[in-house]
């Protein structure tokens, strides 16, 4: 079916300046939009106009912004600010009871969760920028901080910067953040940090053209999987939903070699996305660990230099069709359909699809010897090791159990200007046509936040 990006809405009104990366709320239908005027704004997703600005906590632009996760701030809203002048901030703001845990409240709530009304009327201004608390402002990096997240499974924020590092700190009570981990490896600016969905396992890309993986081990943080092969530097990772493997639709009815490769994606996990100035887009998968059985009775005694089992193997188990003509930013990874999409300094947002791939049925060579299996699993040592070999350094997209589509591609979507970034984000809007529909929302150098909808 013939697919294509359509412009539905630019949020209103834009930013002055450049906006750097926009991000939606877990359950509310706003838009957080980090911009160099070092300010944070908020749009609403229901009918793209501005509902508050957030401001006065920073000294320079405003480069990332991240909400924490439903889970442990019920009730309240908590936005994560990393800018220029090496600080994050925490804004706090306790939500209005008559918005539904769903986003599905009335447009009055919506109102006063906001702070006065939509667009900025009159005397809401002030009255929007006294309700978000600047809560605590976190200072150690030497240098610009470049992106930052809160992990899903625990109480933790991670911060990365043009000063090499990568921090982890741990939220306690009272708006009290401490410092557990400051990781200096990566041999040039850390530009994107991303936490696995289900364990508390942090991903990194740099300057220096590698992505690290990041676990605590016993009780200290350190690298665990080094992931090398792009040949630019990496400005974005993220990792697939917990669910993902479920994207390429029912398990019903499988032959035995998709049955084979659905197994080794359950047991390796989400998979890790990354892009690159070397215009590539990158899968990576975990090579699961075979675990030795005890002898009866006996327990095993953690090491107190190094666990043994706490190193990993991921490997390159595709690589997208390439479709980006320059570099690419970012891409976003839909934890509803599976669909990735990408944007970067040509101006262009892309959208692939992962399906089963119709030389699915050739396994071992058997046919022209271009076809690489994507996961091991039970196949065997055998069939590990073929899989391992074909899938470093090839182009993932041709051949395999699943293949790799441009689904959409649009050109210009920001005039002749950058974009910055692009994520999907549920429907809100009356237009909206199916329950899970989503959007995409880019940013761009011209200060703009752009939704589109994705139709088939």
């Amino acid at each position: 079916m013939p697919t294509h990006l359509t412009h539905l809405a630019t949020c209103s009104p834009a930013c002055t300046t450049r906006t750097w990366l926009s991000a939606p709320h877990p359950h509310l239908p706003i838009l957080a939009t980090a911009c160099s005027d070092k300010t944070v704004r908020i749009y609403s997703l229901r009918d793209f106009r501005q509902l508050s600005t957030i401001g006065g906590g920073h000294k320079r632009s405003i480069r990332s912004c991240a909400w924490k996760g439903s889970t442990g701030s019920k009730g309240e809203s908590v936005l994560a600010t990393g800018s220029f002048d090496a600080s994050a901030g925490i804004w706090r703001r306790w939500e209005d009871g008559r918005v539904s845990g769903d986003g599905r409240g009335e447009r009055e709530g919506e109102r006063d969760f906001t702070g006065g009304l939509a667009g900025g009327e009159n005397g809401a201004e002030e009255e929007e920028e006294d309700e978000w608390r600047f809560a605590v402002i976190l200072d150690g990096h030497d240098s610009e901080i470049k992106s930052l997240a809160f992990a899903p499974t625990a109480p933790l924020l991670a911060t990365c910067s043009r000063d090499k590092s990568v921090w982890i700190w741990e939220e306690l009570e009272g708006d009290n953040f401490e410092t557990v981990a400051v990781l200096q490896e990566h041999g040039g600016d850390v530009k994107c940090v991303a936490w696995h969905p289900s364990e508390e396992v942090l991903a990194s890309g740099s300057y220096d053209d590698d992505v690290r993986l990041w676990r605590e081990d016993v009780d200290d943080w350190a690298c665990c999987a080094l992931l090398s092969g792009h040949e630019g530097t990496v400005w974005w990772v993220e990792f697939e939903g917990a669910d993902g493997i479920y994207a390429l639709g029912s398990q019903e009815e499988l032959n035995e070699e998709q049955r084979v490769y659905v197994d080794a994606r359950l047991k390796a996990g989400p998979r890790l996305i990354s892009c690159s100035d070397d215009m590539t887009i990158r899968i990576w998968r975990r090579v699961p660990k075979e675990k030795p059985e005890l002898p009866a009775g006996q327990i095993k005694t953690p090491s107190i230099w190094k666990n043994r089992d706490f190193e990993e193997e991921w490997v390159e188990e595709a690589r997208l069709p390439q479709a980006h003509e320059r570099p690419v930013y970012c891409v976003s990874w839909s934890r509803k359909t599976g669909r990735v999409a990408s944007t970067g300094s040509d101006g262009k947002i892309v959208v692939y699809e992962e399906k089963w791939s119709r030389a699915a049925g050739v396994a071992n060579g058997d046919g022209d010897g271009d076809v690489a299996m994507s996961g091991g699993g039970d196949a065997g040592p055998d069939m590990e090791d073929i899989t391992a070999k074909k899938l470093k350094g090839s182009d993932g997209h041709k051949g395999g159990v699943t293949e790799w589509s441009v689904v959409a591609e649009l050109e210009n979507t920001h005039d002749v200007f950058e974009v910055n970034h692009v994520i999907w984000a549920p429907r809100a809007d009356k237009g909206k046509r199916i329950e899970d529909e989503e959007v995409l929302v880019s940013t761009g150098d011209d200060g703009e936040v752009k939704i589109w909808t994705f139709d088939t």
